[in-house]
């Protein structure tokens, strides 16, 4: 059976934590900033979760995380 290779783009993006969930940025926060809320772009600071409809779908581009 052949290595696979991981998806360049998604390696850069995502990381999985130790339950296996996976971790994303956030997006909406590199123009426009004036215009939002100082407590938008504060919390748009922190990492979450991708949706659980997402998560198979990065978990196949990331086959060795």
């Amino acid at each position: 059976m052949p290595k696979l290779k991981t998806n360049s783009g998604a390696k850069k993006r995502f990381k999985v934590t130790k339950n296996g969930k996976i971790k994303r940025a956030n997006g909406w926060r590199s123009h426009l900033l004036e215009a939002k809320k100082s407590k938008r772009k504060r919390s748009l600071r922190k990492a979450s979760l991708v949706s659980k409809t997402e998560e198979n779908r990065v978990k196949r581009m990331l086959p060795y995380a």
